[in-house]
């Protein structure tokens, strides 16, 4: 297994970090809560063994039960061999002393007397204001690193980059980050311009969605063609994959693995060409495949906002963009999972009146209006 140094801190974690929110489920459906524990156990300590280092959960992953099992996991003397990452649930922050109540209760359900790396979980501008600005959240932190209960204080990122910097600017303890990233991801949320700024301020980033949940792994025809046709043979998942361990600034690569089959190969796709730099023909490669996703998109919104606000409470942008990503990686469901899960009833594409604001401000021409009443039933 290769390490690398964890931002500015005296520590080594591997490349490849064991992310708990994909778990063996009894019943195979990703990310239920009905985690089959004796795979999950085995999967966990196996790449441990591996060498792999950075173990990260979260309170809610599995519907509330990986960091019950992820506990188990480190069980039997594994728990000091790495170092444990799990994430305070702000969302379910009313008031200050929650954070105490919710980080007592994940240490109980770690089986621990401490974590390493705590970060506060997917934040936002109105996240970082409304809950972690306006309950002194941090002065909790410190405390809770005071207390020897945590070590460590970063957090997850979903927002712009404008966001990012500032969440970054406004405080000057941060040990690490969390981000999503990958080839396709280059401008969206933190994106390469917040790798690298926090890069340069110290912190360690950890990359999460290395794969675009899976949309990179299994590419179309198309795209795979490019990666068969070329001259040095990986497969889509490790060109994936050392593209981003191409940037220096990234400290690890969380990758939420299933089975077997997928732990054996990341961990020998991290041995052999975690450390190996891609040549200029390599990166051109991977602008293909770029291209070759991108080709498939059927709505050119760019995803400016000068459409919304709507006067529906429609979140137009979003909802294009699964129903786009939903052709270009030929995942449809998984854009009905994520519309289902995450996009609130306040914000479907049902609730379109077809009104023609959106037509009237979008610069690329698009009637959204035209296109919610199709993209409500392929989603829902």
């Amino acid at each position: 297994m290769k390490y690398r140094k964890f931002g500015k801190l005296d520590e080594q974690v591997s490349v490849l970090g064991f992310g708990c929110m994909r778990l063996p489920t009894k019943d195979n459906k990703p990310m239920s809560g009905d985690i089959d524990e004796k795979r999950s156990v085995r999967l966990i300590r196996y790449a441990i063994d591996q060498g792999i280092n950075y173990i990260d959960t979260a309170y809610p992953y599995h519907n509330g039960n990986s960091e019950t099992v992820t506990g188990k996991a480190l069980g039997d003397g594994y728990r000091g061999k790495v170092k444990l990452a799990t994430k305070s649930p702000l969302w379910s922050v009313t008031c200050a002393d929650d954070f105490d109540k919710f980080l007592n209760e994940q240490l109980k359900k770690l089986q621990t007397d401490h974590i390493d790396f705590y970060l506060f979980h997917g934040l936002s501008r109105k996240r970082w204001e409304d809950t972690v600005l306006k309950f002194d959240l941090l002065k909790k932190a410190e405390k809770a690193i005071s207390d020897g209960k945590i070590s460590h204080v970063g957090f997850s990122f979903h927002d712009n980059y404008e966001s990012f910097k500032l969440i970054v600017d406004s405080y000057d303890c941060w040990d690490f980050c969390q981000i999503q990233y990958n080839y396709m991801d280059t401008e969206n949320q933190a994106g390469t311009k917040g790798l690298r700024y926090a890069a340069s301020k110290g912190l360690a980033v950890v990359v999460m969605e290395p794969l675009f949940g899976g949309k990179l792994a299994v590419p179309p025809q198309e795209v795979r063609k490019i990666f068969e046709e070329y001259s040095i043979k990986r497969s889509p998942v490790q060109w994936a994959l050392q593209w981003i361990w191409n940037h220096p600034e990234v400290a690890c690569v969380l990758s939420g693995m299933s089975n077997m089959r997928q732990l054996d190969e990341n961990i020998q796709t991290a041995e052999t060409i975690s450390n190996a730099p891609l040549s200029a023909e390599d990166m051109q490669l991977i602008k293909r495949v770029r291209w070759a996703f991108l080709k498939r998109k059927t709505v050119p919104c760019t995803k400016c906002g000068y459409c919304m606000p709507c006067p529906q409470g429609v979140n137009i942008p979003w909802i294009l963009e699964l129903y786009n990503n939903g052709i270009i990686y030929d995942d449809m469901a998984g854009s009905r999972f994520a519309y289902g899960r995450f996009v609130p009833e306040t914000q479907r594409a049902s609730l379109c009146n077809q009104c023609g604001l959106c037509e009237e401000k979008c610069p690329q021409a698009v009637n959204p209006g035209k296109l919610m009443s199709d993209i409500h039933k392929k989603l829902k």
